[in-house]
């Protein structure tokens, strides 16, 4: 799955009605969803739990074929790794801030053949990152608090986002927390191309719906930013 800079949506299933994961996951593949997100949450990185690799080892027999991106707000991310390829997991996102050794992680999860995603709380500066940039594949930036979903979309990250994408044309970076079509526009405009979506998806009647604006805004307005205004951006 090395996509580039192509549009990709990915619904949280954090916002989903858990008591028929399954069925959820379903639906929002149906709907045209490119990749399911999924929360892995320990109660000490962040303040929740949520699941684990018996979880998504589950789910994955109901969703033999759609790509699993496992987003690790773990306090030890170097334990998980290959218990999270067992169950199913396709590309493993671990926070910078957990890692005691980043690249060491890196290559733990390159070598049993994952994806590798660096994830960024919003304090974190852009700078803390980048010595790993281009050794991964996706760059995650958050635009909520990490540790629980449905939060209001923090749009003074998006300086972080465009000058990822001024630096790295061909990286895909993601961005979560507070996305739907209110707020897609800015992300899209800075440069992200994985929009992960879960409250506006699947709090939505007809889900296929949200999935198709949001890929919108992103075909029409990704990388629409001058060179002139990325340059002038903080770094």
């Amino acid at each position: 799955m090395c996509h580039g800079c192509k549009c990709l949506i990915g619904p949280s299933m954090l916002a989903s009605d858990l008591s028929c994961m399954a069925d959820e996951a379903k639906k929002v593949i149906a709907g045209g969803a490119d990749y399911l997100h999924l929360d892995v949450m320990d109660g000490h990185f962040v303040p929740n739990i949520t699941w684990g690799p018996p979880v998504i080892k589950h789910l994955r027999k109901h969703c033999p074929d759609i790509f699993f991106d496992c987003h690790m707000m773990v306090s030890n991310p170097e334990q998980w790794v290959q218990e999270i390829k067992d169950a199913g997991g396709d590309q493993y996102t671990f926070h910078l801030e957990a890692a005691r050794d980043p690249a060491g992680l890196i290559e733990q999860i390159k070598a049993i053949g994952m994806r590798v995603g660096m994830a960024l709380r919003p304090g974190t500066p852009i700078e803390d990152a980048l010595p790993w940039v281009d050794s991964v594949d996706v760059v995650l930036v958050m635009t909520v608090e990490p540790g629980f979903g449905g939060q209001k979309f923090m749009a003074d990250m998006m300086p972080k986002v465009a000058y990822l994408r001024a630096k790295c044309p061909e990286k895909d970076i993601e961005v979560d927390g507070g996305l739907g079509p209110a707020t897609v526009d800015a992300a899209a405009r800075a440069g992200a191309n994985m929009i992960v979506a879960g409250s506006s998806v699947f709090n939505s009647e007809v889900p296929a719906k949200v999935i198709a604006a949001l890929r919108r805004s992103v075909e029409k307005l990704g990388n629409g930013k001058s060179e002139e205004e990325l340059t002038q951006l903080p770094s």
